[in-house]
């Protein structure tokens, strides 16, 4: 896998390369493990998707707003964390103020693939691989519409010329994409012996990427089920205490 058709993939992503406005096509809504208001993630899937992160798009793309030490959420350990962190090295300043590297620690920030901005651009013909931090944020349904896009590449209906250089994406406005297809069947190995399909390493890569985009989200419910349950029984004991009070009066 080449890592420049990546480049382009939050772009894509946001349908700003379209070469044409078209009428999208309704999604196939998924079954997500986080879907709901009792959803959580799936801890498995969230690891394996990590996996494909690691081995396909962060030879691209960075996730400027997680940290190594995030990964717990998805049930990895402090060994796991920090064996994980370890493994890349991590710009710093030595005892005299030179410049240097040292291996990652849970607490730094997942590493970028490129130093800067025009070293990014430098090496990918001018584009600029977008952050995936927030990717599934970037539209409605997004989960949906990144699994569809990254699933969603096939020949083209007859009668239809694609453009030079363009592939055929159902999910993508206009249905011409330049990105090649990103995941193949068998890219990755998982540790688990989970069928590496393209199908399952897109479910899995957009599990992870919702979660490192919503780390917070399983509390986030659990506090709104209980402030629900909480206002219900309040509201009650307000009715009971009501009719108490005016019994004598009715």
């Amino acid at each position: 896998m080449r890592p420049a058709p990546l480049a382009l993939l939050a772009g894509l992503l946001l349908g700003v390369a379209s070469p044409a406005p078209a009428q999208e096509e309704k999604l196939a809504h998924q079954d997500w493990s986080f879907s709901g208001v009792f959803g959580t993630f799936d801890r498995a899937a969230a690891q394996r998707g990590l996996q494909v992160y690691r081995e396909v798009c962060s030879n691209c793309h960075s996730l400027n707003l997680a940290y190594y030490r995030n990964l717990a959420g998805i049930g990895l350990n402090d060994e796991q964390i920090k064996a994980i962190a370890a493994g890349v090295q991590v710009p710093t300043l030595d005892d005299t103020g030179q410049p240097t590297e040292r291996p990652g620690l849970p607490q730094d920030r997942f590493k970028a693939p490129f130093a800067n901005e025009k070293a990014a651009r430098a090496a990918l013909n001018g584009a600029l691989p977008p952050d995936l931090s927030d990717i599934v944020k970037a539209r409605a349904d997004g989960p949906d519409y990144v699994y569809a896009l990254l699933t969603g590449y096939g020949d083209p209906p007859a009668g239809m010329k694609l453009g030079e250089g363009m592939y055929y994406n159902k999910a993508f406005p206009g249905h011409q994409i330049a990105m090649p297809p990103p995941l193949q069947d068998g890219q990755v190995s998982y540790a688990d012996g989970t069928k590496a399909t393209i199908e399952q390493e897109a479910h899995d890569v957009v599990t992870f990427l919702t979660y490192i985009a919503n780390p917070e989200m399983e509390q986030r419910k659990r506090i709104g089920v209980k402030m629900v349950l909480f206002l219900l029984v309040l509201t009650g004991l307000t009715y009971a205490v009501k009719r108490k009070v005016w019994a004598d009066v009715h």
